[in-house]
């Protein structure tokens, strides 16, 4: 007997049918001879819906009460859920994020998991019942407050969950069939991957690919749970998440895909001093306002005036912020302005074999040429390369170095079930 944590994305119980179709997977692996432990997430776009509903009554909800209102689209999902399982003959209990034990920081809309106790789900599972617990959800470990996980924190849920329980196997059920080379939005040839490692997904998360939440990779590469990434759509097998030193077959690879993210700004300080100090200033002060940078390059001074210019990424949700810090220390720094550009792509080349594999950054670069697209930044890591480009030229992009690496299907394998890639 197995012990098997599955978590269903909002577009797998978008609809009745559809929390029909994944009880009945459920009793499945439960008649199998497993014990389950299912994650849920809210209903389709319930959640956007929610936030919206906010915005309109308030202009800046209180994050307590926000927090207190979006963790109810995954309260309906458990329990329907938990209904439908009903229907099919077989227990279930639905349990919110706190009585599942899931324990947070007090950061609300987006806490960090602390710990998780699950004594209560392990009770249901011995008593034969299958668990249910509502994803992206705890609750604060000092206010004792309702908390929420941020974007994807059902994948994180269900990936500590597995590991506080000492789980075989955590499957993570979308509306895609699994982890593909490139977007099949946008490159319908892409391939799908049976197996990457927890590096090269992480690189991939972090880049923008959107099957798997960064944090969720993040955890389980830290408690070694592998990740079957499936569609609840289908009986396809998906893709193995886990540690590459478990298989040869992860190494055979040079290039594991093409990730793109349009969510992304850029913010350039024009005419820094070059000084010693003045970009530790810029980054402390953003690093104060709790801003995450991604890619930063300084250009080299201008040897007539002794100035230079820093230009960073950053969520364009963040941008706002990040320009009214930064005009706080105008006068103190002495730079001349700020360019703000939110129109702008990131295109990231990922894999292993890159490591020992010359010239894949000249023709990455070459192929981004050819497409006729002008790189604005650039940035590396040993399994990875990213670039920014104009956002309307992300598809073409993608799709140059997509071929240029040979990593198109030789028939359209990529099937978008669902539509929302969650």
């Amino acid at each position: 007997m197995a012990l098997v944590v599955q978590k269903y994305g909002g577009s797998s119980v978008a609809d009745a049918e559809g929390v029909k179709r994944v009880a009945q997977r459920i009793v499945a692996t439960k008649k199998a001879g497993n014990d389950v432990v299912v994650v849920v997430s809210a209903m389709g776009d319930t959640t956007d819906e929610l936030i919206d509903l906010a915005e309109q009554v308030s202009p800046l909800p209180p994050g307590r009460e926000l927090d207190m209102l979006l963790t109810a689209g995954e309260r309906i999902s458990m329990a329907l859920l938990a209904m439908a399982i009903a229907t099919l003959g077989h227990e279930a209990r639905s349990f919110t994020g706190s009585q599942a034990g899931v324990i947070t920081d007090g950061s609300h809309g987006k806490a960090r998991i602390i710990d998780v106790t699950p004594g209560r789900i392990r009770g249901a599972l011995d008593e034969g019942a299958i668990a249910i617990v509502a994803g992206f959800q705890g609750v604060s470990q000092d206010s004792k407050d309702i908390t929420t996980l941020g974007r994807g924190g059902s994948d994180t849920t269900a990936v500590a969950l597995a590991a506080a329980l000492e789980a075989d196997v955590c499957e993570i059920y979308s509306d895609v069939d699994g982890v593909f080379t490139a977007d099949p939005r946008i490159v319908p040839t892409a391939r799908r991957i049976p197996a990457i490692s927890y590096e090269e997904m992480l690189e991939m998360a972090a880049c923008g690919a959107k099957i798997l939440h960064l944090r969720c990779v993040e955890y389980a590469r830290r408690y070694n749970i592998p990740i079957h990434v499936r569609s609840s759509f289908s009986q396809r097998p998906g893709t193995w998440i886990s540690d590459s030193s478990e298989g040869s077959e992860m190494e055979q690879a040079i290039i594991s895909g093409v990730a793109h993210d349009r969510s992304e700004a850029k913010v350039t300080v024009v005419g820094v001093p070059d000084k010693v100090g003045e970009a530790a200033t810029i980054f402390s002060v953003l690093s104060d306002a709790g801003i995450n940078l991604d890619m930063i390059v300084q250009n080299v001074s201008a040897a007539a005036t002794g100035r230079t210019d820093i230009s960073f990424t950053l969520p364009a949700t963040d941008g706002q912020t990040a320009l009214t810090a930064l005009n706080k220390i105008k006068e103190r720094i002495g730079f001349e302005s700020l360019r703000y550009d939110d129109r702008i792509g990131k295109i990231s080349l990922i894999g292993a074999g890159m490591r020992s594999h010359p010239g894949v950054t000249a023709k990455f670069f070459a192929a981004i040429a050819e497409a006729g697209v002008n790189i604005e930044m650039i940035s590396t890591s040993e399994i990875r390369i990213s670039i920014i480009v104009a956002q309307d030229d992300v598809e073409g992009a993608v799709n140059a170095a997509h071929r240029a690496f040979e990593l198109d299907a030789e028939q359209v394998e990529a099937v978008v079930y669902g539509g929302t890639g969650r």
